[in-house]
């Protein structure tokens, strides 16, 4: 057992090896740069390390509370969650959480091919996807042929931005922390307006995303880009992308221009620019949104749940997320009362301003 700043270069590329033989995609939220970021702000963060002999066969980043309830590296934040093992590894997972000694490890965002966890699922969700492989105009034919009138609108509503706002420009990486700072305004702004609690509002968050964003490494570097009127930006989004992957995380846009629709076209233009750097797919993440059913080109699984030991760790565990789960399943399972649900949230943050 470490913590992630305790890895040393050797296990750091031994996990790196297995993450590219793995089969599934190479989401940067399960590199050891996201890891080691998490370490630096959370004091709990510990990475299980197994053996075959004298060599690193797999990896499990995770949190552990103070009566051994564990959770997934990041958990709340990270869009991409699990062991890395060497394909065909055998483990028992009671056996590992007994060495980490953890009493349950809760995830919300597990990979498909997590197979020593994914039977504990007790939710699966979808994470909605961009498939720009074929590069960029060949995924603007796909948007045509199915969603031609959302295409036709927003690529009409960045033409009249140009005209009525100012020349448009695009930074796909952009360094200027103020830049940064104002992403972080419009989206604690807009956490606010809808309801949601505040995520910029907790200390640890800001300082995750400050640190990463001055990562930079070959697959996870911290990626800001920015939508432009001249000087001015308009919209904004901060992720994380590997190679080949660009994880979407914290998008955001100045409600000003709300008319003008600034975060499609920022997302489109984003589109553009990944696939030019050989990047093969948007992940867009979990939870239903209309501008992810606009954008998407498809779907992948992703699994909500935990893994218990027997005893009093197992309770707490139950105690502390089972029934608020449940609760949050039971209304997006109804599509009228999860719409009740969003309006009662902004009518509160409304009384909250007033």
């Amino acid at each position: 057992m470490a913590v992630p700043g305790e890895l040393g270069e050797g296990e750091k590329e031994r996990w790196r090896a297995l993450r590219a033989a793995s089969e599934t995609p190479r989401n940067p939220f399960m590199e050891p740069e996201f890891t080691a970021a998490v370490g630096l702000v959370r004091p709990q963060a510990r990475v299980a390390v197994v053996y075959e002999g004298l060599e690193p066969a797999g990896f499990l980043p995770h949190e552990r509370g103070p009566l051994g309830q564990g959770r997934a590296i990041g958990l709340g934040v990270s869009d991409a969650q699990g062991a890395i093992l060497r394909p065909g590894l055998r483990l028992d997972t009671g056996e590992l959480l007994r060495g980490c000694s953890l009493s349950s490890f809760a995830f919300d965002n597990l990979e498909a091919e997590q197979r020593l966890f994914v039977r504990y699922a007790a939710e699966e969700h979808a994470t909605y996807v961009i498939d720009v492989e074929k590069g960029y105009e060949t995924y603007e034919s796909v948007l045509r042929a199915q969603s031609p009138k959302f295409l036709k609108t927003t690529l009409a509503k960045e033409r009249r931005l140009g005209r009525q706002v100012g020349e448009l420009r695009f930074v796909f990486d952009e360094r200027e922390p103020a830049a940064l700072r104002t992403l972080m305004e419009w989206k604690s702004a807009q956490y606010r307006r809808t309801g949601r609690r505040d995520r910029f509002a907790q200390e640890w968050i800001t300082r995750l995303v400050g640190r990463l964003a001055e990562t930079r490494a070959p697959e996870c570097t911290g990626t800001l880009s920015v939508l432009y009127a001249g000087r001015r930006p308009l919209a904004a989004h901060f992720g994380l992308r590997s190679a080949s992957v660009l994880a979407c995380w914290f998008p955001a846009y100045d409600p000003e221009f709300a008319k003008y629709s600034p975060g499609l076209v920022l997302h489109l233009r984003m589109a553009e620019a990944a696939a030019a750097e050989g990047i093969g797919m948007l992940d867009l993440g979990r939870g239903a949104a209309e501008y992810k059913d606009a954008l998407k080109t498809g779907e992948l699984p992703v699994y909500e749940g935990a893994v218990t030991r027997p005893g009093a760790g197992a309770v707490l565990h139950w105690l502390g997320r089972e029934p608020a789960r449940r609760a949050h399943s039971f209304v997006r399972g109804r599509p009228r009362l999860a719409a009740l649900a969003a309006r009662t949230l902004k009518g509160a943050a409304r009384l909250r301003r007033t």
